[in-house]
């Protein structure tokens, strides 16, 4: 097994979002679909995917998965990176990604990681199966 810290920066492509039907008092829930392009650093090709997301006077919350199709630390194929984040008003957000179990191909296949994503940057400490 090969550890390795993984750094990226990405930008935004699509963001597609549609609010789901209102509940009275309830916060807003809905979903987006998204598109990226990782452009620097150790990762480096596209994604697409999902996300749900909640927001209210009380806080809000998200979850996505997206398949990115590239290269990470140098080796080639895909993999789902699956993140979450939830913010409580006057705090800073707690984030969380990871990737998915099983989910790589090619070169990627057997890695594993977890770490943070922020706006427009990817923190994993990652482990790749030799």
């Amino acid at each position: 097994m090969t550890q390795m810290r993984i750094h990226a920066l990405f930008t935004v492509d699509v963001w597609d979002g549609t609010d789901d039907e209102p509940v009275d008092e309830g916060p807003v829930t809905g979903r987006v679909e998204l598109a990226k392009t990782y452009t620097e650093g150790d990762v480096k090709g596209s994604a697409t995917g999902h996300m749900v997301t909640t927001q209210g006077p009380g806080g809000a919350a998200y979850v996505a998965q997206e398949r990115v199709v590239g290269s990470m630390g140098g080796r080639t194929g895909t993999f789902v990176l699956e993140h979450r984040a939830t913010q409580v008003p006057g705090t800073d957000p707690v984030t969380w990604a990871g990737i998915v179990p099983g989910s790589g191909t090619g070169e990627l296949a057997g890695v594993s990681g977890e770490g943070t994503l922020g706006h427009g940057t990817l923190d994993l400490q990652v482990e790749f199966a030799d």
